[in-house]
């Protein structure tokens, strides 16, 4: 059994979800947030109802020990969020989240997985994107909850260690 490393506070990081589309990708996340302390922030249109049963089958019995918020005004929760501690996961651009420094209380955002987070507001928070590296070109993206859950182990690996 792999246990949390003492140093490593269970409200390390906040994962934040702007549009998210697909239900078994926001359960599997919400899975990943509740076994690691972490709230998660659904934000702006949901593609799913909150009472989708593949959001539930996901998520299975855990709903009850995640810390979720559901946001419905993304531009207000946008223009709120802290740009110095936030790490805007995106493929439209070239800086790798490896060349980011990650911080307790930063916030991971990743954009819906049929548009992102578009690549006009990726340009305007500059060195604050990053990407996942992928060898092969031909494969657009990640799958979001394994987009989400590289970028929450390298944020608590960093978080962790400092």
């Amino acid at each position: 059994m792999i246990s949390m490393h003492k140093d490593l506070k269970p409200t390390a990081v906040t994962v934040v979800l702007v549009d998210p589309q697909i239900p078994p990708n926001t359960g599997n996340i919400a899975r990943l947030c509740g076994a690691n302390g972490i709230p998660l922030h659904l934000v702006g249109k949901l593609g799913f109802s909150l009472d989708n049963a593949a959001l539930k089958r996901a998520g299975l019995d855990y709903w009850a020990s995640i810390q979720w918020t559901v946001f419905p005004d993304k531009a207000d929760y946008l223009a709120q969020l802290p740009i110095e501690k936030s790490h805007f996961f995106s493929t439209q651009t070239t800086v790798s989240y490896f060349d980011h420094t990650y911080t307790a209380g930063d916030y991971l955002v990743f954009g819906s997985e049929t548009a992102g987070l578009g690549r006009e507001f990726i340009h305007s928070v500059g060195d604050r994107a990053c990407c996942i590296p992928m060898i092969n070109p031909s494969v657009r993206s990640l799958n979001l909850a394994t987009s989400v859950g590289i970028g929450v182990y390298e944020a608590f690996r960093q978080i962790r260690y400092t």
